[in-house]
């Protein structure tokens, strides 16, 4: 039997390098100080750049951020409009470095990704996550308040914060991403599995209008292990943005690391 060309093998090796770069900020960022590592998923509409908790978490933990096709350095690409495609190609890239103990943080419609890509890295076999931090979304099953994927442009717009942009841009990046992205979430519809057996602790905002304190609680029923809920005071749906060194706490002290 030939043996298989070498440059052939590091071509593959390249090419795979280069995609787990593309999906995964800051991969390899902390190679030398890392002993954990902290994958995120932002919010819809968001790319990697949304988050800065990396600045606030010590230089042993390495932060990879999820960089979805259609924002940032991606803009080129066509948007996700299904959890399950997104799921598909995230999941394998994760697997390959779970070499450290990780945990998954997601916001919003990061939150449902993180779950089934947690789901997903159950049914390969691979090490799971320590700890899932899954903030600002209502558990998956319970019914979106009130679907927008399918508003006409003008109405669609009226539900953005898109403040400050110019208009172009407005209508012809991110209206369309955030439709793909609520597109994303509105029709996920989550396949009857046992609870996951990593610990949750699901996080909100104690004043975001988009979720109540029931529906984060039901999160509980996803976990067969520990399960914590906590509050932000005073905090927005997007609380994220100027909580990130409370949360990097947070994060620290909940996600210890190993001996």
């Amino acid at each position: 039997m030939d043996r298989p060309d070498p440059a052939l093998r590091a071509s593959v090796t390249m090419t795979a390098a280069g995609l787990a770069a593309a999906w995964l900020r800051g991969l390899g960022s902390r190679d030398v100080t890392a002993q954990r590592r902290l994958f995120v998923f932002p919010h819809a509409g968001a790319g990697a750049s949304a988050y800065r908790l990396a600045a606030y978490l010590p230089d042993t933990v390495e932060v990879c951020t999820v960089q979805l096709p259609g924002r940032e350095s991606r803009f080129a690409e066509p948007a996700l409009t299904s959890l399950d495609e997104a799921v598909a190609a995230l999941a394998p890239l994760i697997a390959d470095h779970t070499d450290l103990p990780y945990a998954f943080f997601g916001h919003s419609m990061g939150s449902l990704i993180a779950f089934e890509t947690a789901r997903r890295l159950r049914a390969l076999g691979t090490r799971m996550p320590d700890r899932l931090f899954l903030s600002g979304m209502r558990a998956p099953g319970l019914p979106d308040r009130d679907p927008r994927h399918t508003l006409p442009d003008d109405e669609l717009l009226a539900t953005a914060d898109f403040d400050g942009v110019d208009a172009e841009l407005r209508e012809l990046l991110l209206l369309p991403l955030l439709r793909a992205d609520l597109t994303l979430c509105e029709t996920y519809t989550p396949r009857a599995e046992a609870p996951l057996p990593c610990p949750l602790t699901v996080l909100a905002g104690s004043d975001d209008d988009s979720v109540d304190e029931t529906e984060l609680a039901d999160w509980r029923r996803h976990t067969s292990a520990d399960f914590q809920l906590h509050l932000f005071p005073g905090a927005p749906h997007l609380y994220v943005r100027g909580t990130e060194r409370e949360l990097a706490e947070m994060i620290t002290r909940t996600f210890p690391a190993r001996g």
